[in-house]
């Protein structure tokens, strides 16, 4: 850099950035360059229109300098405008979005490029506007605030990476209909709002005092605790539900080599899932009844242990192209065969033969379809048995939760999808790998859960009616923090399957991330229900919500279940340090906060908070506090 050509000075910057690019590239490289060359030819004749100079346009980006930050707004605005239009014209996997934000700050400029804050803020906003929307910053608003003709949206401030301070956030609102107002996408900073909760604060406070002391004292009374508490002690114990209820054990496999595990064990989980999307049938999970795998068990101890009625079990041989399956459904009352039925068939029958088994089962225990259950039953996401075997090798591999594993399977899932694009489950399972490389730091790739988005999108899309692809597109949303959408999918994954525990179960985290864990208690409870045999993240999730209830006991309860499940399950571990904290239990407290550390050697708080979905900064505040009165900082 040469100092004699350096200066300092004040600029309106415009960043903006193509919105799925590298899928955009993936497709047809040659058509995305076409485009992407007229459309920067559209965007520097709008910026020079409005007295603005590109100062670079790098791959899919561009940056652009004005010297009034309303003309950079109105320009940014035209764009917007006019891209959308050119869109119109292209198919829709074609059309090409593009984000863009906009900051008034002080910039360095050496020759003709711009560098610092002034441009980072810039390329920050960009990335928090929404598809063929703008973003800009605190700094540009003050200025515009009353000189334009558009709508803002204050979104809060935002932690931006390689920025100390907070950034406060605007989305801008072009509708005519949306001209000079405020809007506050959080109520919390409406000013208004705020002056009305001040008002009533006393009253809530003196009130749920009251009531807190009362139900303590009911608690106390009775001995009583909360429902989802009592479940996990009343193992053994379970009330039937009031309506015809079923486990389904894992198939044993029966071909003499146990490099076919996968295929029985798919076979399973394939009717438990066609099963579970019956709303007039209470299905277990898949997690509770693998726990039985392998051993030698009486039926009605199962269902005893379970909590149900019937329990199907069965077996699979595979030779070559050829497989036989036995399947027969005991009602543990009485001990008797409802139904059985042995199978002879070619392996290209298989998806017809699932159809099968699940018809008759249906049929044995009169049970009514509802609604387009019938419909949603006969679909099938694939019939590439190629593909089929992938998935179910690479959901074999992923089950075993190490990195190694993971990307075995993230391997298999890719290789299925190559053999069929369209198929669900593969779509899922590797949107599954790419999430548990980020939650359990395998992977630090910033583009990692943005991949993940785009992929958990695709498998929504090839099948709408399938809870398993509203689940993991809620679970990115979660982690990405973007916590209306999660919890969306997760309701509309409920919806759609009652007894997919894996949806009740992340709705209800979600619920407790988002501040609402008095609501996650209920979800938790049916999730725990539906699947007694519990995984470590159910349970987590619980210990999630009872901590934020400052029910630090049972959240320890619930966490010390979840790491004796899995000693590895990290973020247990944190929020145990947090509870053993504040309960001022410090020789717990520092043992947790040495086990924190020993798994993460370079762990921090302020790393913590980039990586836990929490919602509202008050939340972050109380777990950070537990864990600063355990020993870590």
């Amino acid at each position: 850099m040469n100092i004699r050509n350096v200066k300092r000075k004040l600029a309106a910057l415009v960043s903006a950035d193509v919105v799925g690019y590298s899928r955009l590239m993936a497709n047809d490289e040659m058509a995305t360059i076409q485009t992407l060359t007229a459309y920067r030819e559209l965007m520097s004749s709008c910026i020079e229109q409005y007295g603005g100079r590109v100062v670079d346009s790098p791959g899919d980006n561009l940056l652009a300098e004005f010297v009034s930050v309303v003309d950079a707004i109105e320009c940014a605005a035209d764009i917007q405008k006019k891209l959308k239009s050119r869109n119109q014209e292209l198919p829709e996997t074609r059309r090409m979005v593009f984000r863009i934000g906009v900051n008034l700050g002080d910039v360095i400029q050496d020759g003709d490029s711009l560098f610092g804050d002034g441009v980072n803020i810039a390329a920050r906003m960009e990335g928090l506007a929404e598809a063929g929307g703008i973003c800009i910053s605190g700094t540009a608003y003050d200025h515009v605030k009353n000189k334009s003709h558009f709508g803002y949206e204050f979104l809060g401030k935002q932690k931006v990476k390689n920025v100390s301070d907070p950034v406060r956030a605007y989305r801008v609102l072009t509708r005519p209909e949306d001209a000079g107002a405020l809007k506050y996408k959080r109520k919390r900073d409406d000013p208004k709002h705020r002056r009305r909760v001040r008002l009533v604060t006393i009253a809530i406070v003196v009130t749920v005092i009251v009531a807190m002391a009362v139900w303590k004292h009911q608690m106390d009374k009775k001995g009583r605790k909360p429902p989802v508490v009592r479940l996990l002690e009343k193992r053994g114990s379970l009330k039937l539900p009031d309506k015809p209820s079923i486990a389904v054990l894992p198939f044993t496999n029966m071909s003499g080599n146990i490099e076919q595990d996968y295929f029985s064990d798919g076979m399973t989980e394939d009717l438990i899932t066609d099963l579970s999307q019956i709303s007039g049938l209470f299905v277990i999970s898949r997690n509770s009844v693998f726990t039985y795998k392998g051993k030698a068990v009486k039926v009605e101890q199962v269902a005893k242990d379970l909590g149900v009625q019937y329990v199907l079990e069965g077996s699979v041989r595979r030779v070559g192209d050829q497989v036989r399956i036995t399947a027969q459904l005991i009602d543990s009352k009485t001990g008797h065969h409802v139904w059985a039925e042995r199978y002879d068939r070619d392996i290209k029958d298989i998806f017809a033969l699932q159809d099968e088994v699940t018809g008759k089962i249906v049929e044995a225990l009169a049970v009514k379809l509802v609604g387009d259950e019938h419909a949603r039953l006969s679909r099938k996401s694939t019939d590439n048995l190629g593909a089929y075997d992938l998935a179910l090798r690479g959901s074999a591999h992923f089950r075993r939760h190490t990195k190694e594993s993971n990307e075995l399977a993230r391997e298999m899932f890719e290789q299925a999808i190559q053999l069929d694009p369209n198929y669900m489950k593969a779509h899922t399972g590797l949107v599954w790998t790419r999430l548990m490389a980020w939650i359990y730091g395998w992977s630090h790739d910033p583009e990692l859960l943005e991949d993940a988005l785009e992929l958990g999108k695709k498998a929504v899309s090839l099948d709408k009616w399938s809870s398993q692809g509203h689940v993991i597109l809620g679970n990115v949303y979660l982690w990405k923090k973007q916590h209306e959408e999660a919890i969306a999918e997760f309701e509309r994954a409920v919806s759609l399957n009652p007894n997919d525990s894996d949806a009740l179960s992340s709705l209800g985290g979600a619920l407790a991330f988002s501040g609402q864990p008095e609501k996650a208690l209920g979800y938790l409870e049916k999730a725990i229900r539906l699947n007694p045999n519990y995984p470590e993240y159910y349970i987590f999730n619980l210990g999630q919500a009872f901590f934020q209830l400052k029910m630090y006991e049972d959240a320890v309860t619930a966490l010390r279940k979840s790491i004796i499940k899995n000693p590895n399950f990290m973020p247990a571990h944190y929020v145990l340090a947090a509870s053993y904290g504040h309960l001022g239990k410090q020789e717990f407290a520092r043992a947790q906060a040495e086990e924190v550390k020993r798994m993460i050697p370079d762990f921090s708080i302020k790393a913590s908070s980039e990586i836990l979905p929490f919602k509202d900064d008050d939340d972050f505040e109380h777990f950070a506090q537990g864990l600063r009165k355990a020993g870590l900082n």
